[in-house]
């Protein structure tokens, strides 16, 4: 089965391989070389100098761990779709101040947008979707951290789950504080990890903050791996761990992040020309969309679930519209070891099916 949902990705044999090698003991130096390795491969890949965390989980554990453990006032959490607002239910839920802030279902959140919410001095820390699946719209991280940036007490929360790893990141140029991936979507690994980084500021608030939680105290995180030489304060996912450094090592050495960005730009660039002919973007303003996810207008009322089902009897997963955009929308990913000769393929496939 070819993955073509927004991850779980369909990941490469060699990289499943490595998941096959035998434990070590997680407090040896060889656990503290290879955690150290992948901090090190992480920083390139999120474009940061800051200390990089390590979480046995999906995305969503360091997401809560992020604005739990610095937000010492309020949160405000901007929202361009589900993910986003999700963030927002995670402070709820764990008792933190915070606001939501949405914006309308294909827009983008804009840097003028945050200006106006963090001019009123009621929020310390904020939360942005890098990249946002429901809707296949990415952020304009970089013109949202300029104006972060003129707020020296906010704390900036960026959720990359979807794009590290498949877009270009400069964290530290945009000035995000706690940037948050998973494994299992452009990285082209399984399920089952997480990685954020975590900036001096960042740290700094943590410390100030009460009640930061247990398994996702990132300052908790950090403090342990200062002190015990990469090693973390649970048993990790060794595994997962084994394939995560040699993919890295694929993607920055033997591929280079550079030729891999470009390969998500040419599948998305691919996608949208073939969205645009049959149907429409999701997007309101193409610029804005994502490189590694395309959600498609069914403009042609065609049967989404219909489609999914012909394609399953081919071994392809197609992704249908998240939540209330199910069946008005249907997305196509285009992430993780996927090319352009995949991408023809998928699209080929629909045509004869559809009857274009």
């Amino acid at each position: 089965m070819k993955l073509f949902i927004p991850g779980p990705v369909t990941v490469r044999q060699d990289v499943l391989n490595e998941m096959a090698k035998q434990m070590i003991g997680h407090r040896t130096k060889d656990a503290s070389k290879l955690q150290k390795d992948i901090t090190e491969k992480m920083q390139k890949i999120f474009g940061t100098k800051n200390q990089v965390l390590l979480s046995t989980s999906s995305g969503s554990g360091l997401m809560e761990g992020a604005i739990r453990s610095c937000t010492l006032k309020r949160a405000a959490c901007f929202a361009i779709g589900d993910f986003g607002e999700k963030w927002y239910k995670m402070a709820i839920n764990n008792n933190t101040p915070a606001d939501l802030f949405k914006s309308e279902l294909g827009d983008i959140t804009t840097p003028e947008q945050v200006d106006e919410v963090l001019k009123t001095g009621k929020y310390d820390l904020i939360t942005v979707t890098g990249n946002e699946t429901t809707t296949g719209i990415a952020n304009p991280i970089k013109e949202i951290g300029e104006i972060v940036k003129k707020y020296d007490d906010v704390i900036f929360c960026v959720d990359y789950v979807s794009s590290a790893g498949g877009v270009k990141i400069d964290a530290d140029d945009f000035g995000v504080d706690i940037a948050i991936t998973s494994s299992q979507k452009s990285l082209g690994l399984p399920p089952g990890l997480a990685f954020c980084t975590f900036s001096p500021k960042a740290e700094d608030r943590a410390k100030k903050v009460e009640n930061r939680g247990s398994y996702f105290d990132l300052l908790n995180l950090k403090s342990f791996i200062d002190k015990k030489d990469n090693q973390y304060p649970t048993t990790p996912a060794l595994s997962l761990m084994y394939a995560a450094n040699f993919q890295l090592d694929y993607i920055l050495n033997e591929q280079t992040l550079e030729k891999r960005i470009q390969n998500h730009k040419d599948m998305a660039n691919l996608v949208r020309t073939w969205a645009k002919k049959h149907f429409d973007l999701f997007a309101t303003e193409e610029k804005y969309a994502s490189n590694t996810v395309t959600c498609i207008k069914n403009t042609k009322n065609i049967d989404v679930a219909n489609l999914i089902k012909e394609l399953k009897k081919q071994d392809i997963l197609l992704g249908n519209g998240y939540g209330d955009l199910k069946d008005k929308t249907f997305r196509i990913a285009h992430m993780a070891d996927f090319n352009i000769d995949d991408m023809q393929d998928l699209l080929n496939r629909i045509d004869n099916i559809l009857g274009f």
